[in-house]
């Protein structure tokens, strides 16, 4: 059994305009988590920012930096500007790396843009879907990163664990108020029928918000909190392996809490794929 650490952090966030001040506030919970042994360490959505088009600073740069310092994993939350003069920009989910290799980059790929961050109290950007879904390789297993409300969105999650992807990160943004419950359900669910681990924190703008930082396996919630503050979580991918490598059987339920193989070609039909999105039949030449 190899374990590692994962910090989640849920940060009381300040929104624009002075959400530059994130970035040093940043670097601190990463030296606190690497303190207490992370291995990783989660963000919310957009933190340490920027929120808002044009883009006035990218924190990329020092949290990587930081991350290299303390020799951990940081997932956090940027931007990635596209035409200033439109203010149309990507919302990533990225990731740095303990020894300094280039910063991972996921750009949000649902819902359609831009409607999601336009005209908002605190995003501001004319939002454009990426259409890719990267893993990447770490010492404790392959990372998929995707953001916030795709959760909504199974396919999401189902592409990066059909290419590998054993740790989830979902950061997520603001206070989910009545969609609480749907969406805490919805993260374990990812972490369910794709026999991942799913780690999703949120941003606090202050004590009175409920938030939602967990950890969830495809057996059990690890952790989950909904406070303010840094919980650092012992987890190991052992039995999300075994789930992946196992068959179903008529007696797996005496041993397993979540079915086995559902990735594997005893469950998969992949030649079904182009038929689940229904589509208008081609007209017939005339």
């Amino acid at each position: 059994m190899t374990s590692f650490r994962i910090a989640l952090v849920q940060p009381i966030t300040v929104p624009p305009p002075d959400d530059e001040t994130n970035v040093a506030a940043a670097i601190e919970w990463i030296g606190r988590a690497a303190s207490q042994g992370a291995d990783f360490v989660c963000f919310p959505e957009s933190y340490p920012g920027p929120w808002r088009m044009p883009a006035s600073y990218d924190p990329s740069e020092r949290i990587a930096a930081a991350a290299a310092k303390h020799g951990v994993h940081v997932v956090f939350g940027t931007v990635e500007p596209i035409d200033p003069a439109t203010a149309t920009a990507y919302n990533l989910t990225c990731m740095a790396f303990p020894d300094g290799q280039p910063v991972a980059r996921y750009r949000r790929s649902h819902p359609n843009g831009p409607w999601i961050y336009t005209g908002g109290k605190y995003w501001e950007f004319q939002y454009v879907a990426g259409n890719d879904y990267p893993v990447f390789d770490t010492p404790h297993g392959k990372v998929g990163l995707a953001m916030c409300s795709e959760v909504y969105m199974p396919e999401v999650t189902r592409a990066l664990a059909l290419r590998g992807a054993e740790l989830i990160f979902m950061p997520a943004g603001l206070d989910k108020r009545r969609l609480w419950e749907t969406w805490r359900t919805l993260l374990w669910a990812r972490a369910i029928e794709n026999l991942a681990l799913v780690v999703s924190t949120q941003n606090l703008l202050s004590h009175a918000n409920r938030g939602l930082a967990i950890v969830a396996a495809p057996e059990s919630v690890l952790y989950e909190s909904a406070i303010a503050g840094m919980g650092v979580v012992e987890v190991n991918l052992d039995r999300v392996r075994e789930l992946r490598m196992g068959r179903d059987g008529g007696s797996s339920s005496e041993s397993c809490g979540a079915k086995q193989g559902v990735l594997s070609e005893q469950w998969q039909r992949p030649e079904l794929y182009d038929s689940f999105y229904p589509r208008p039949l081609k007209q017939a030449a005339e």
